[in-house]
């Protein structure tokens, strides 16, 4: 018993002797790391869908601005836009095959009457069929999208028909302030009344075909250029290389997540729930084991006066229930991380129809993300869970008098 191997195919050799027992204490290993496992990839299946809803509706993956667009925008907009767009654009697009599409945006404010009351809005001059294939997540709920052969065509936020009662074949008339103080005003047919995951967005949000909005604000340029990637997990570096090549030339490139304050807040909140249900989950796993492991010392007492009594150290009783509750925890970490990928599958294949978020109109399909460091994380939490619930009853079963222990159960 004074060599590591000997002790441990005697401590395997106990795991499996005392089987009622070790399957509670695997139990409560398990069902804490599948909980993990399954928590946290409900809620990156959460970060994961806002995300490419805000990508596909809103920002695109990049977006590139003259330097100080963000903070000057609302007060002199003329003052930031891109020269020659075009000939930008197509510099982008052929900077690395993962960039999918880049498209010119021209931002705008504005007023929107229907002959019979207005509202102030915020609008877009947009280029359609490039803006067609990012928007896979700004949902129609009547008439269509913009096509680059539309000239006078309108689509509207749902929040913006409703309160000014337009429907499809409506007439409007947009106005604008240009900087040097006129005011342009253009007529446009209601062809499209949209949707996205933001209520706040739709209630505010028009887009007109970018030609129609540089004419409205009498300018050939542009505010913003969108880029869409192939894969969202590459913007991080896919904008750090604009950056390095564009930073000096005058240009801002910011990154979709550092656009959408909603998402930082989200993430922000949901990392904080998450943490707080780790801990719970970690404390319940430790208190089962714990109880579990107290019940095995009170119960094998004799069995450990015994080995004092023959000349094993107290460190040999010590190490031989940390070694036991070490195979437990490898065991049912491993368990709990095969039960709950299983179930992750199982429910993501099912879905799981979840309610419009806060400040959204659109509900959605969660599932269950598998990530390998969340899984990695789960199993490691359950592992020491186990060994940190071992080593008071271990020090308290070496620490046993021999005669004491020796007459237990008499």
């Amino acid at each position: 018993m004074r060599t590591l191997l000997p002790q441990l195919l005697f401590a395997v050799r106990n795991v499996f002797r005392h089987r009622a027992r070790s399957a509670a204490t695997l139990a409560a290993i398990s069902f804490g790391v599948a909980s993990l496992i399954l928590a946290g990839g409900f809620i990156q299946d959460i970060f994961k869908q806002l995300g490419e809803a805000i990508i596909h509706s809103q920002t695109g993956h990049i977006q590139i601005t003259q330097e100080g667009y963000a903070e000057g925008k609302n007060r002199a907009p003329e003052r930031y836009l891109i020269k020659n767009p075009r000939e930008l654009k197509s510099a982008i697009q052929q900077l690395t095959p993962q960039i999918e599409g880049a498209s010119s945006r021209l931002t705008f404010s504005g007023t929107l009457n229907n002959g019979r009351r207005d509202l102030g809005i915020i609008g877009e001059g947009v280029e359609p069929d490039s803006e067609n294939k990012l928007g896979t997540h700004l949902s129609f709920v009547e008439g269509r999208a913009l096509r680059d052969s539309d000239g006078d065509q309108i689509v509207v936020g749902h929040g913006v028909a409703k309160a000014l009662g337009l429907g499809l074949g409506d007439h409007v008339t947009l106005l604008a302030t240009l900087p040097q103080g006129a005011v342009n005003t253009l007529d446009f047919e209601v062809v499209g009344i949209f949707q996205s995951f933001s209520k706040e967005f739709d209630a505010r949000a028009v887009r007109i075909p970018l030609s129609s909005a540089q004419t409205l604000m009498d300018t050939t340029d542009a505010h913003i250029l969108v880029i869409s990637l192939t894969n969202t997990e590459a913007t991080a570096q896919i904008a750090d290389a604009l950056r390095k090549e564009y930073a000096k030339k005058g240009y801002s490139v910011t990154a979709w997540n550092e656009l959408s304050d909603f998402y930082e807040k989200t993430v922000e909140l949901y990392d904080r729930q998450f943490g707080v249900l780790r801990l719970i989950i970690l404390v319940m796993v430790l208190l089962s084991v714990a109880n579990s492991v107290n019940m095995t010392v009170f119960e094998r007492t004799r069995e450990f006066g015994t080995m004092l009594a023959i000349g094993d150290t107290k460190g040999t009783v010590f190490r031989l229930i940390l070694i036991e509750n070490l195979c437990l925890g490898l065991l049912g970490s491993l368990v709990g991380m095969l039960a709950g990928m299983a179930a992750a599958l199982a429910i993501s294949s099912i879905g799981i129809p979840m309610p419009p978020p806060p400040n959204s109109n659109i509900g959605y399909i969660a599932q269950i993300q598998l990530e390998p460091s969340s899984i990695a994380t789960a199993g490691t939490i359950g592992f020491f869970a186990c060994v940190l619930a071992a080593i008071i009853p271990a020090l308290r079963a070496s620490r046993l008098d021999i005669g004491e222990a020796l007459r237990s159960g008499i």
